[in-house]
């Protein structure tokens, strides 16, 4: 099957297809309306959330001016990074303007003078550069959102926490420039997923210390028992968040979720047999951060009376 494509009025018109006929392909579901004058060649199924915005976005782009720059989730879209419960129902295009940012239905437009090395483009579409998108992400909305940005930025070589810092120090002076420093300083691109930097959050804010991330963990004889998504060297507890991505497709020539499971479960025993205790939780444990929190603490209770062999190498911060 096809991927959806965006098509024009113009295009539809000049191809020979009417008015009528885009009118009844809508109604008939096997084509959307993104916005006037532009549509998708799929059924609504066909389309994500993400993929949808996409869309609109690529079609408010095409209607603008030429100074309009895809930004903020807009451009964490087009380039790859996740939208974790961020509204995707507007698109966001910053035009180079002193003022008169406003918000429309589909739209929210914002004015800023960018330099050219804040923006890039990405199949043709002018767009934010990563490390602009993270510092506007981190500035509009929530911490935990930003953190989940941000590390993923990292953790994929989009941009350099340096980076990200130094638009943080050209716009110093910017609304939500203190709330972006602080998601800034937290970021860490060794978190491997959503739900990692999600818990990592979690530990911060219910004042647990910081973990080593994706730190080895050895026997006395060098054996390397695994890598372990968190390791509290203080409390004696390594933590495992188990999301769905943990759980590969066969066709991969990755384990089966049984196995994965049969050999999860061995490696914590090990780990146990090395004195740590080992908490693992899921998606919905993280709605709940205080009571993960408690089974942490819990944990190192049990842990603080075993006695612990074997030590752990970190892996370097990205």
């Amino acid at each position: 099957m096809d991927a959806p494509q965006l098509i024009s009025r113009t295009q539809a018109l000049a191809s020979g297809m009417s008015d009528s006929q885009l009118q009844r392909l809508c109604r008939s579901g096997k084509w959307q309306r993104i916005r006037a004058g532009h549509y998708v060649n799929a059924p609504q199924p066909a389309l994500t959330l993400a993929g949808r915005h996409l869309m609109l976005v690529l079609a408010m782009c095409e209607a603008m001016s030429d100074d309009a720059v895809a930004s903020h989730c807009s451009a964490l879209i087009l380039h790859g990074l996740p939208t974790w419960s961020i509204p995707l129902e507007r698109a966001h295009v910053t035009r180079d303007r002193i003022a008169g940012g406003r918000i429309r239905k589909q739209l929210v437009l914002h004015s800023a003078q960018l330099a050219p090395d804040e923006i890039t483009l990405i199949n043709g579409v002018r767009v934010t550069t990563a490390p602009r998108t993270i510092f506007d992400i981190a500035r509009s909305v929530g911490f935990e959102h930003a953190v989940v940005c941000g590390d993923s930025a990292l953790r994929q070589g989009l941009t350099t926490a340096d980076a990200v810092g130094e638009h943080l120090r050209r716009a110093a002076h910017r609304r939500g420039a203190r709330q972006a420093a602080r998601a800034i300083e937290f970021l860490d691109g060794r978190s491997e997923s959503v739900g990692e930097s999600r818990s990592r959050v979690a530990f911060h804010e219910t004042g647990l210390p910081a973990p080593e991330l994706q730190a080895r963990v050895f026997t006395d004889d060098e054996v390397c028992v695994g890598r372990v998504d968190f390791l509290f060297d203080g409390l004696g507890v390594i933590g495992e968040f188990d999301g769905q991505s943990d759980q590969r497709d066969e066709l991969s020539g990755a384990r089966l979720p049984a196995q994965w499971t049969v050999a999860a479960q061995d490696r914590d025993d090990r780990l146990r047999a090395l004195g740590w205790e080992v908490v693992r939780w899921s998606w919905s444990d993280l709605d709940d951060p205080a009571q993960l929190a408690e089974r942490i603490r819990a944990a190192a209770e049990v842990s603080g009376r075993a006695h612990r062999t074997g030590h752990w190498i970190p892996t370097p911060r990205c």
